[in-house]
C-alpha cells in the first residue's frame, strides 16, 4: 500500500452539477491505495510519517482519447511556405513509410513518456500502420502492435490499442501504394487478425495496462458492405472508434455514394451506440447531432489538431446538450498538453459563437478525464478523486507565472503541462518536474528517436 498526502486535492463533492457529481478543492487530503486503486480518502488531516507529500493541487490524471503516436514526427515540420494540407500529407506518408517495429517502439516510448510527464495516464492509440511498407505482413503478424504495447509498458501509460480497419483510399478507390501497409486482405482478415491480437495481448500484458479495441479509419476507408460485416461480427465487449466528418469533402463523398452523411451511414447499420467514439465530428448536420446524442456516443474533440489542420470548430456544446459525452485527444500531437486541449475546446466555442462560458471548468475537467477514459478499455478515470477509482494523479503548481492567483477549479484557464510537478499512475510515482522516473527527460528520448526518421 502507498499513501499520499495532498496539500490540496480535487475531490468529489456531495451536491450535483447538471446531473454529474460536483467537484471541490479540499485541503489536507490523505489518499491510501491498494493494488493501484484508491482505498480511502480523508480530508482536513495531517500527513503520516511514510506518506508521499504532494505540494500544490492534486487532480486526477488526464486521459488521451485519440492518438496517432507516429504523427509526433510532424511537429514543426509541416509548415513550409504556408504549410497547406498537401505539405502535411506528404510528410505524414513519408513518416509512415519509414517505420519499422524497432523504430516505432523507440518513437512511441518517447511519445508516451511525453504524455506521462504532461499529465496523461492513459491513451487510446488509433493504430493503422500494421504491415511492411508493401503491405506484406511481418513474420510476427502483430509486430507493430506489440511494439506499441511494449512502448506503453516502458513509459507506464495505460494503453487501449485500437486496431484499425483501413481497406480503401477513398469511397470507391483502392488503397494507393503509400497506404498499402495500412490495409488487410479484406474485412474478415482484419477480424481474424484483431481476434488473434486480443489473445496475444491478453497473454503477454496486464489487462489493466494494455488492452485492445477496434477502429474504423473512416467511412472513406471502409466500404458500406464491410460496415455491415463489422456491425454483425465485431465482438461486443470492446470499444469502437472512427474518424467522423472531419472534412466537408468526406461528407460530400458519402452523400454522393450512399445518400446520407457519415453519421447517417453508421446509424443505418446499427453502429451508433454508447460504445462508439466518433473522433472530430467537426462538420455535422442538426440530424447528425441528434443521432450521436440519442445514441449516447462519445465524441472525441482534438482542438489543437483541428486548429493546426484548419479542420474547423466542431459543435461540441450542441453535442453535449444532445446527450453525447465529450472527450479530448491530442491526435497528431501538435501539442501534448491536457490543459491546452481543455482551454482550446472552450476558446473554440467562444470564437465560434461570440459567447463565454460554453463549458464550465468542471465540464472541461470531465472531458479530459472520465469523458476520455470512457472511450477506452482500460479502467475508467474520475474527474474528482474518489474511493475505488484508479490512483492516477497529476499535481499542478499553483504559484507558477501562469497559475498564480488562479482558483483551483479554474486551472483549465491558466495551467499548462509546464505546471505539472508530479504524475502518479496506479499508485506509483512515474514523473517529477518534467522527467520520467525511469526514462529521464522525454525531449532527449524524442531527439534520439527522431534522428532515425526524416
Amino acid at each position: 500500500m502507498n499513501a499520499f498526502w495532498c496539500e490540496t486535492a480535487i475531490v468529489r463533492a456531495d451536491h450535483p452539477e447538471e446531473g454529474y457529481p460536483a467537484l471541490a478543492a479540499a485541503s489536507g487530503v490523505r489518499i491510501e491505495t491498494h493494488n493501484g486503486r484508491i482505498s480511502s480518502i480523508t480530508t482536513d488531516t495531517e500527513a503520516q510519517p511514510n506518506d508521499m507529500r504532494l505540494s500544490g493541487i492534486t487532480f486526477p490524471a488526464a486521459a488521451n482519447a485519440h492518438s496517432h503516436a507516429f504523427h509526433r514526427v510532424l511537429r514543426g515540420r509541416t509548415h513550409e511556405g504556408r504549410g497547406d494540407f498537401w505539405v502535411w500529407r506528404e510528410q505524414m506518408y513519408r513518416s509512415a513509410s519509414e517505420l519499422t517495429p524497432e523504430k516505432y517502439e523507440k518513437l512511441a516510448t518517447a511519445v508516451f513518456a511525453e504524455m506521462v510527464v504532461t499529465g496523461f495516464s492513459s491513451v487510446a492509440e488509433f493504430h493503422y500502420v500494421h504491415h511492411q511498407p508493401d503491405g506484406t505482413p511481418y513474420a510476427e503478424p502483430h509486430a507493430m502492435e506489440l511494439a506499441l504495447a511494449r512502448a506503453a509498458m516502458s513509459s507506464g501509460i495505460r494503453v487501449t490499442l485500437l486496431d484499425t480497419l483501413y481497406l480503401a483510399g477513398g469511397i470507391g478507390t483502392p488503397l494507393n501504394p503509400e497506404q498499402a501497409r495500412f490495409g488487410d486482405a479484406d474485412v474478415h482478415a482484419w477480424l481474424d487478425r484483431l481476434n488473434s491480437l486480443r489473445a496475444v495481448v491478453a497473454e503477454q500484458f496486464p489487462k489493466e495496462l494494455v488492452s485492445v479495441g477496434a477502429a474504423l479509419h473512416s467511412v472513406r476507408a471502409v466500404p458500406e458492405e464491410d460496415l455491415k460485416v463489422v456491425a454483425r461480427q465485431l465482438p461486443e465487449d470492446i470499444p469502437l472508434h472512427i474518424h467522423l466528418s472531419e472534412q466537408p469533402a468526406e461528407n460530400q463523398a458519402c452523400l454522393e455514394a450512399y445518400g446520407t452523411t457519415p453519421a447517417g451511414l453508421l446509424e443505418r447499420h446499427g453502429l451508433l451506440s454508447s460504445r462508439l467514439s466518433a473522433v472530430h465530428s467537426t462538420h455535422l448536420t442538426q440530424e447528425d447531432i441528434a443521432l450521436l446524442g440519442n445514441a449516447g456516443t462519445t465524441v472525441v474533440m482534438c482542438p489543437s489538431t483541428e486548429a493546426d489542420l484548419a479542420d474547423g470548430i466542431g459543435p461540441a456544446r450542441e453535442l453535449a446538450g444532445a446527450g453525447a459525452a465529450i472527450a479530448l485527444g491530442t491526435d497528431q500531437h501538435a501539442v501534448i498538453d491536457p490543459w491546452t486541449e481543455m482551454r482550446t475546446l472552450e476558446h473554440g466555442e467562444r470564437l465560434g459563437t461570440g459567447q463565454r462560458g460554453r463549458f464550465s471548468p468542471q465540464e472541461l475537467l470531465r472531458a479530459a478525464t472520465e469523458g476520455a477514459a470512457r472511450s477506452m478499455a482500460t479502467p475508467i478515470a474520475a474527474s474528482g478523486l474518489e474511493v475505488g477509482a484508479v490512483c492516477d494523479l497529476m499535481v499542478i503548481d499553483p504559484a507558477s507565472t501562469r497559475t498564480a492567483g488562479s482558483r483551483p477549479l479554474q486551472m483549465a484557464f491558466s495551467a499548462t503541462s509546464s505546471d505539472v510537478t508530479e504524475v502518479i499512475i496506479a499508485g506509483e510515482l512515474v514523473a517529477s518536474h518534467g522527467a520520467h522516473t525511469r526514462l529521464g527527460r522525454p525531449g532527449s528520448l524524442l531527439t534520439e528517436a527522431l534522428k532515425e526518421l526524416s
